[in-house]
């Protein structure tokens, strides 16, 4: 059993209030058998057992207020209306704590030796629960590591994002630490990011997302999805970037996203075209969506990318320039000339333009978006006026 108001339930505890179900209603939540996640490498412990589920009413019919179904009826969606199917994959950033953790330089050998065995260990134990992890490799922050997963059709890549979060905290508290995906864990340091990597097939499972003679390779289709994504980013960042320090990360020169551009090889675009190894050009062809964070749900944050995607390939939406420069250099005029905006500067902005956005709006039932807007609202409250290090160390221990 489950009760309504739980999808009201705020980051650091109280349900928010206003919500639009308060005491009343049931649900049940209906185990998906294809997201069995089982770890069972310690004897002193009990298994990590778990599914997931989506929420539906008492009947067993959808709920309207689900994020997992949102994002499979985003998906049907898109190959209902374009014939093609999303292949996606999450890679997640996060920091390992502990009293006798060691760390070492950014990137460096030794950052992975010095924690030890938690690499092969954590490899092993996302094997085991069915996520297919790609690579465990420091990142540039002082105790800051990443995992990417392999590409899955969309619901699964959904579900693989927020299951790796689970199996990783579990492998670090086994060995006394603590693994924590918050997207800032000091204003001075460096965000944890997660980049949602996204490409499409036909219903032959042809890759459609890859023109060689396209700008940096983009197809007309892969384009339009990302001006669809373009066109609606300020009130995407509500669901992809929904904290308060979330906003601390985003920004020029932070190395994740602070204008909304599609460019080629550049990690500070919010749509970055990776570069393309040796072997079949149009299978390893994607888009990198950068201006996300584990804060997110991510069946919500893939969904409204989705969702964004598609409006821009049937409304036929401009193709985007790819930019080839620091867009931190050019004036606001000569920004505006090339069509590029920055990203919100808060939460609350984001909010506002979401509450600004019909577009977006219509994608969701009232209810779920009315609960969206108290909860986030309801934890921004949280945190007036407390400093950036106290938010920062209050998501640490959420996330």
């Amino acid at each position: 059993g489950w009760v309504p108001a739980d999808q009201a339930l705020t980051p650091f505890g109280p349900i928010a209030e206003p919500n639009p179900w308060g005491s009343i209603g049931d649900l049940r939540l209906l185990p998906d058998t294809a997201t069995e996640a089982r770890v069972d490498l310690w004897d002193e412990v009990s298994p990590l057992h778990f599914f997931l589920c989506d929420a539906a009413n008492t009947d067993e019919s959808p709920w309207d207020s689900c994020p997992r179904t949102f994002l499979k009826d985003a998906l049907a969606r898109l190959e209902r209306e374009t014939g093609l199917r999303l292949v996606a994959s999450f890679e997640q950033e996060f920091v390992l704590l502990g009293p006798t953790l060691e760390t070492g330089p950014g990137f460096s050998f030794e950052a992975q030796r010095l924690v030890e065995p938690f690499g092969p260990l954590v490899m092993a134990a996302l094997g085991q629960a069915g996520i297919e992890p790609e690579t465990f490799l420091p990142e540039y922050g002082e105790g800051q590591f990443e995992i990417p997963c392999a590409p899955a059709e969309g619901l699964v890549a959904a579900d693989r994002a927020a299951a790796t979060r689970e199996v990783v905290r579990e492998v670090a508290r086994r060995l006394g630490h603590r693994a924590s995906f918050a997207p800032m864990t000091d204003p001075e340091g460096v965000g944890n990011g997660v980049h949602v990597h996204m490409s499409f097939v036909d219903q032959e499972g042809h890759p459609v997302s890859y023109d060689p003679e396209g700008p940096g390779g983009l197809s007309a289709t892969a384009a339009r999805f990302a001006a669809g994504i373009l066109e609606h980013l300020p009130a995407l960042c509500a669901f992809t970037a929904p904290s308060v320090v979330s906003y601390l990360r985003l920004g020029p020169h932070h190395w994740s996203a602070g204008f909304g551009y599609v460019g080629e090889r550049d990690r500070e675009a919010t749509i970055r075209i990776p570069p393309l190894a040796k072997g079949n050009p149009a299978r390893q062809f994607n888009l990198e969506f950068r201006a996300a964070d584990a804060a997110a749900c991510p069946h919500l944050a893939l969904a409204v990318l989705v969702l964004a995607g598609l409006r821009g390939i049937k409304e036929d939406l401009p193709e985007p320039h790819l930019m080839e420069r620091d867009l931190s250099k050019l004036d606001e005029e000569e920004r505006g000339r090339l069509g590029i905006r920055p990203l919100p500067g808060s939460l609350e902005a984001a909010l506002d333009a979401l509450e600004s956005d019909a577009v977006v709006r219509s994608w969701f039932s009232q209810d779920l978006l009315d609960c969206y807007l108290s909860v986030k609202r309801t934890e921004i409250s949280f945190l007036e006026g407390v400093e950036p290090k106290e938010a920062c160390e209050r998501y640490l221990r959420v996330y």
